[in-house]
């Protein structure tokens, strides 16, 4: 599956279409339609995943124990409002209105394409969440992208010997 890149401004008609941007749809290769699975994502935004990202993406979350209670919230909160929508002859998809509700689309979005699936950002909430953005965005992708050395204790008990032959350890 392709790197998804790019930051697109978008408009949503009184309908809930929204065209998607052909630079994003030629890095998803040439298709006639191209299907998506839309959801609600970790903050007030949608997410979209190409069909083949979210099967792959399911089949680890499938796999988890939903015995354990934690397990069957996160997948709960997941999979809350995942739709498959298709691009129809225009390029466009249709968000259903409770995920638009959820992510407080109005006419003007952002999408924010990256790894293997597209944020959709309202367009004022996403210029807030940048303005919000790191003092020190270098400390900050120190702290995460940096490679910590793992810092290993070791206990030392040496025996030292007196002259004459006489021992003694550390701990005497």
């Amino acid at each position: 599956m392709p790197q998804l890149i790019g930051e697109y401004d978008c408009k949503i008609d009184a309908k809930g279409r929204m065209r998607v941007p052909s630079q994003l749809l030629k890095q998803l290769g040439e298709q006639t339609a191209h299907n998506f699975v839309i959801n609600r994502g970790f903050e007030k935004c949608l997410m979209i995943y190409p069909e083949a990202n979210w099967d792959k993406i399911t089949k680890e979350i499938d796999k988890l124990n939903v015995y354990d209670m934690k397990n069957r919230q996160f997948v709960r909160y997941f999979y809350r409002g995942a739709s498959k929508v298709t691009t129809d002859g225009s390029e466009r998809i249709l968000f259903p209105k409770r995920l638009m509700e959820y992510g407080n689309l109005t006419k003007e979005v952002v999408l924010f394409a990256y790894n293997d699936r597209v944020e959709v950002w309202d367009r004022e909430a996403y210029d807030s969440m940048l303005d919000e953005e790191p003092v020190d965005f270098s400390a900050l992708a120190q702290e995460v992208m940096a490679k910590k050395e793992e810092v290993v204790d070791v206990e030392v008990n040496v025996k030292k010997t007196m002259p004459g032959g006489a021992g003694w350890t550390s701990d005497q």
